[in-house]
């Protein structure tokens, strides 16, 4: 065994001094391709219960918060802004308000606002007009009492009791908002156009990061 070793080191001394590269050696740059076990079934991820479709969205939608990509392991501390600026809770726990990026636009011109947020929860918690087809994670938002505005730039989770791991929730790849102009008539007091969780035209918002 000892003897195997100290030949693989001397084999590895003289490749190293002809200047021969490992097949194993790492290189920067380059495409990596990786294998999906299916097709997505739909790209409405509020409605979709796994995550295949999760994986082809990421790169679509944009949450309000999300874990930050080059940390390897998520966690609370890993949390970093997309489409909020930030957060705060209040006090007691249970209000979590985001101020929201502005300048960023949807793929049709249209601003990003609290609007679209609050058209998102309210779908997912059941209060819109309308209602998703099927709703897998509405059991992650029972303790969300609901969400309000403060103009278009800012929006604040009501909890019904404190919940300080509730922003790891919105940071998943489950929890990007929906553009309420397309939304209509799905969201609460906005009035007709076409189903956005069909609709091609629901992109990835644009703007300063």
């Amino acid at each position: 065994m000892y003897r195997g070793l100290r030949a693989f080191t001397a084999a590895a001394l003289v490749a190293s001094a002809f200047g021969i590269v490992p097949s194993f050696a790492q290189k920067s740059g380059g495409i990596l391709r990786v294998h999906a076990i299916d097709s997505p079934p739909s790209l409405s991820m509020h409605e979709e219960i796994d995550a295949v479709p999760a994986r082809a969205t990421m790169v679509i939608f944009n949450n309000l918060i999300m874990f930050d990509q080059h940390v390897k392991q998520n966690s609370i501390k890993s949390i970093v802004p997309d489409l909020a600026t930030g957060w705060s809770w209040n006090e007691d726990g249970t209000e979590l308000t985001f101020p929201l990026r502005q300048g960023v636009r949807w793929h049709d011109g249209k601003p990003f606002t609290a609007a679209d947020v609050k058209c998102t929860w309210d779908l997912l918690l059941g209060k819109a007009n309308d209602k998703l087809r099927v709703n897998p994670r509405k059991s992650w938002y029972r303790n969300l009492a609901e969400v309000t505005t403060n103009g278009d730039y800012e929006v604040t989770f009501r909890l019904q009791r404190p919940q300080p791991a509730f922003v790891t929730l919105l940071a998943s790849g489950y929890s990007w908002s929906i553009h309420a102009m397309l939304a209509r008539p799905r969201c609460v007091s906005i009035p007709s156009a076409p189903d956005p969780l069909n609709s091609p035209s629901l992109s990835r918002t644009s703007g300063s990061r």
